[in-house]
């Protein structure tokens, strides 16, 4: 009876003939939801490729090529599939056969560096008040790498003359850029449509120095492309000698439309691994932030981690639930953490604990004595010992082990150190930017999560030359950061073993069903494999998506494959090799009575995984 209730509720909220995905999380909530049950756990070996695009977009050849990763997730609006790519090309797909209406490519340039080179995908808005034939009555909107906000017209392709300048809009503007390298200020992931206001964050690279870039968060006009507001997430960095940058919302912002919210997750000040700079808690980065959607003005805050030093940027969309008979917020972290809080307040419903946490041993380091804990279980282990280290040989354990005995090791929220410290799990996730799926009917929260530990290490800034000589990284290669206008440089690694594989034991990755009446865990299925020979579980970017058909579809991992589980037991029940891994997030939607799930597949350069540039739909064969 419980599920049949808050099947009925959730029911309630949703449009009259919910067939389509109108929004990159299926709804401007996030939920990820679909209400779609053609295809059914009875079924599903019937679900068989439908129709395959290639968008060309690796094409002309370029070393940022390496970089590229084709994250999107299309949307159904008006008839047609709109979708984009690693170099921000606008696609409109027939719905039915894959077949291309049109093409719009920015023209992104591709001689110089971004900081990172996709795209997550498109909005849509509809002028309510136009006519049905004018142009830009549809408008598709998107980020670019070069930081603009474009607004193009959904039946033609074309750009939208009347928005901004041309079309477009110059994002650098107002954020104090500082063309460090032209590409560290970026959009990856798609805007937000809240009534006539859309809304967008950024993507910084923010390991490079204290004075970044403003991670301020900015509503357009949807019709002129008018500034209406700005929000800072963290003013009182103004007052600084050298100003904090970033805090920035770069991954999706959600929204509540009836209420007029958006909801704002945003990452660390600059720079991730050292705070002495940014005294404090650094509120509001590392926070989810409701915001009138009209105006920009503050309704709530709650921040994950005070005081970042981890690089745990509240990475996931918010989700929009139903939670114990009220209007919620899910927030999923980086370390697995899920937070659910008063939509209207921010006030946490279900018990927060602050709990004190490691000191600092670094002079200028003043880290937070303590940081906000669920009292219910997380998603993913939060914890590494000797006896968690794993090898595919006994050398190979040892070896981790050793390794793990050189670093510091006090548990969650270790500071960096100068001989390194051990955070598990590491800034890639847990959670990362794919988010939750909530199934209403079994009211479980649904996300893909990572287990794989990071090391940081701070050098001092006279010993960094000879740092680079010195340091020997682990095979899936480090990174050194700068971080000019602090005493100090960075280097991060993942602990890996000489063999190529992560030092804790397996699964990597998996797939997970959290319980919001218990607070626990459902199921978890381990998800993908990153080797032929290796153990399943891969680390993965990308979300899940799920259905009332009793089925939760993912890709994500390294390996090419779409799948499908069980949404009661998490059992895989069906595979598919795809043209290229899938870092991304599926999709469904019905179209003339059938319905489809659609995937884009085309790699991750830095991960590695198989490249390509496919856009792949599945349905039932006749």
């Amino acid at each position: 009876m419980r599920y049949l209730a808050l099947a009925l509720l959730f029911a309630a909220t949703l449009p009259a003939a919910d067939e389509g995905w109108s929004a990159y999380g299926h709804d401007a909530g996030g939920t990820r939801y679909s209400p779609l049950k053609q295809v059914t756990r009875a079924n599903i070996a019937k679900l068989k490729v439908a129709w395959t695009y290639h968008t060309g977009a690796l094409q002309p050849e370029t070393k940022l090529n390496e970089k590229a990763a084709f994250e999107a997730t299309p949307i159904l609006v008006n008839g047609a599939l709109y979708l984009s790519t690693p170099y921000n090309q606008v696609i409109a797909l027939d719905p039915a056969t894959g077949e291309e209406k049109w093409k719009f490519d920015p023209q992104v340039p591709r001689n110089h560096g971004y900081s990172e080179v996709t795209s997550r995908g498109v909005a849509a808005w509809t002028d309510a008040h136009g006519a049905k034939n004018a142009p830009c009555h549809l408008r598709i909107f998107e980020g670019t790498l070069d930081a603009r906000l474009l607004a193009i017209d959904g039946r033609t392709g074309k750009l939208c003359a009347d928005f901004g300048d041309a079309g477009q809009i110059d994002l650098t503007q107002g954020v104090d850029f500082q063309k460090l390298y032209r590409g560290n200020y970026e959009v990856t992931s798609a805007p937000t449509v809240v009534g006539d206001v859309v809304i967008t964050g950024s993507s910084i690279g923010d390991n490079v120095a204290v004075n970044l870039e403003r991670g301020v968060v900015r509503g357009y006009d949807t019709r002129t492309g008018k500034l209406l507001w700005t929000w800072d997430p963290i003013p009182w960095a103004n007052r600084q000698k050298v100003r904090t940058g970033a805090a920035n919302a770069w991954s999706t912002i959600a929204a509540d439309e009836k209420r007029g919210l958006a909801f704002v997750p945003t990452g660390s000040a600059s720079p991730d691994y050292y705070g002495g700079e940014r005294p404090g808690d650094n509120r509001w980065a590392n926070s989810v932030v409701a915001l009138k959607a009209s105006t920009g003005e503050f309704v709530w805050g709650f921040q994950v981690v005070h005081h970042d030093l981890w690089d745990y940027d509240v990475a996931s969309e918010p989700t929009l639930i139903e939670f114990r008979g009220k209007a919620a917020v899910a927030v999923t972290t980086k370390i697995g953490n899920v937070f659910v809080l008063d939509r209207e307040t921010g006030k946490p419903l279900s018990t927060v604990e602050e709990r004190a946490v490691p000191k600092s041993d670094i002079p200028g380091e003043d880290a937070a004595p303590s940081q906000p804990f669920p009292a219910w279980s997380p998603m993913v282990p939060q914890k590494l010992t000797a006896a968690d280290m794993w090898g595919s040989t006994e050398a190979m354990r040892k070896w981790c082990q050793e390794k793990l005995a050189s670093y510091r090791n006090d548990g969650l929220f270790t500071p960096p150190t100068f001989n390194g410290t051990v955070a598990f799990p590491g800034n890639m996730g847990g959670v990362n930017w794919g988010g939750a799926a909530w199934d209403p009917v079994r009211n479980i929260l649904i996300a893909n999560t990572n287990r794989v530990a990071a090391v940081a290490q701070l050098i001092p800034r006279a010993d960094l030359p000879e740092a680079h000589q010195k340091i020997v990284e682990m095979p899936w290669r480090g990174e050194f950061a700068p971080q000019f206008k602090t005493p100090y440089g960075m280097h991060r690694d993942w602990l890996v073993s000489p063999s190529g594989q992560p030092c804790n034991a397996p699964p990597w990755g998996a797939i997970v069903a959290f319980d919001l009446n218990t607070g626990k865990l459902r199921w978890e299925s381990p998800l993908g494999r990153m080797g032929e020979d290796w153990p399943p579980g891969s680390i993965g970017f990308g979300g899940p998506m799920a259905t009332a058909g009793g089925l939760v579809f993912a890709a994500a991992a390294l390996d090419p494959h779409l799948h499908a589980f069980d949404a009661d037991t998490g059992q895989e029940v069906w595979t598919v090799e795809l043209p290229a891994s899938a870092q991304s997030t599926p999709m469904t939607y019905r179209w003339q009575g059938k319905q489809y799930i659609v995937i884009c597949a085309g790699g991750h350069g830095k991960m590695k995984s198989k490249m390509g540039d496919s856009v792949v739909a599945f349905r039932l064969e006749n």
